[in-house]
């Protein structure tokens, strides 16, 4: 039995080194917004409209409206889009728009048509008023900097982007969201590598974030829209994986500071909104999931578990590769490295995560958002490839 574990422990070693080796050549080449090749002046930069789908964002929507409306862009207009609120985030659009007449519009939605998911439908129909050259769409709860959406633009139109992601600034108030978030995206590149996003023959290394998908309109029609992605609960990854099929340009750049977001109040506010929405990055597939819990398992748990003299090396080893993932993303997310030494912490509430993610929309027979029930049945027929 101990050579088993001995074999094993070296297997895992030595992947996550090889991991780390590669996100140490790999992150470096992903560009970073905040370089000056990138603060170039917007006067002639393409049309682009920002939309904004909100469903009872009073707390936040006003902040990030008046975030938007201090962009230094000049061909920039939004487009909010009040999806079926019962709190007063309508009315605070409509007082912005009032007063910004000629760079907000605001669009009222009473019902949800049969068929749709609430954000995609809102979406597909800001999209479908505007006749910008570029849409961005994002969340409600996003904050950005004055000249986040003139760095951007400046590197979709130097790189020819069809599609790019900003990575957002996660604002953290408490250590136990430091833990699982910084967690959360160093296991994320064993799923997608940032630095391979802009290769057009690495079709499993797509990035799309719901904070910040920015993408030419061509290209979103060439795609099919959100029209194509109606029940698609991660829309974003949704949109970026079509995107990357087709063959068309895909980037994502690094920016700490001009997109900012706070998931959630502590680890298990961030464990409640996994729990809405992470069985569907899945396909709803039962083995997938267990798989996953399986790799996290084996991979973060057992190497600080399972601690005798003859596996001490590839522990270290481990620890080693995981500690520098944290410094490489350090770099660029703020987060501090010291996170690691919460990873098997991160790795169990992931795991936990994950599995009540699947029961609860198995028990439901569905999913719950935003207060309404989508069936599982329906979910599984509209559901898209994971490549």
């Amino acid at each position: 039995m101990l050579r088993v574990w001995f074999v094993q422990a070296w297997i895992v070693a030595v992947l996550w080194a090889w991991k780390a080796i590669e996100a140490a050549r790999g992150l470096p080449t992903v560009p970073d917004l905040l370089d000056a090749d990138w603060d170039v002046s917007s006067a002639q930069g393409p049309t682009l409209t920002v939309i904004v789908p909100a469903l009872d964002e009073a707390e936040n929507i006003a902040a990030c409206l008046s975030s938007l409306l201090a962009q230094d862009y000049t061909s920039l207009r939004i487009v909010a889009v009040n999806d079926r609120s019962t709190d007063e985030t309508g009315a605070i659009m409509d007082s912005f728009a009032a007063r910004y007449p000629d760079r907000l519009k605001v669009l009222h939605i009473a019902d949800l048509p049969a068929g749709w998911l609430g954000k995609t439908h809102a979406m597909a129909l800001a999209a479908g008023e505007s006749e910008s050259e570029y849409l961005l769409f994002t969340d409600a709860d996003i904050l950005f900097s004055s000249d986040a959406l003139r760095r951007s633009m400046s590197y979709a139109v130097a790189s020819q982007a069809d599609h790019l992601v900003t990575l957002p600034t996660l604002v953290l108030k408490r250590w136990d969201e430091a833990a699982l978030l910084s967690f959360f995206q160093v296991c994320a590149m064993w799923a997608s590598r940032p630095w391979k996003v802009a290769d057009p023959k690495a079709k499993r290394d797509a990035v799309g974030v719901g904070a910040f998908n920015l993408i030419r309109r061509d290209a979103y029609e060439k795609v099919g829209g959100f029209e194509a992605l109606r029940m698609e609960i991660i829309e974003d990854l949704g949109i970026a994986r079509r995107v990357k099929r087709a063959g068309l340009r895909q980037r994502v750049a690094f920016g700490k500071g001009l997109v900012n977001v706070h998931w959630a109040p502590g680890a298990l506010g961030v464990v409640g909104v996994l729990t809405k929405n992470i069985f569907s990055a899945f396909r709803f597939q039962i083995p997938l999931l267990l798989f996953a819990c399986g790799w996290l398992f084996a991979f973060c748990v057992l190497p600080v578990v399972v601690i005798v003299p003859e596996l001490l090396l590839p522990a270290i080893l481990t620890a080693l590769s995981v500690a520098l993932l944290y410094v490489g993303l350090g770099r660029h997310s703020g987060i501090s490295a010291w996170n690691a030494a919460l990873a098997p912490f991160a790795a169990w509430l992931l795991i936990y995560a994950l599995l009540r993610s699947m029961v609860t929309t198995l028990r439901q027979g569905g999913v719950v958002w935003r207060g309404t029930f989508y069936p599982l049945a329906e979910l599984k027929r509209h559901v898209a490839p994971m490549w």
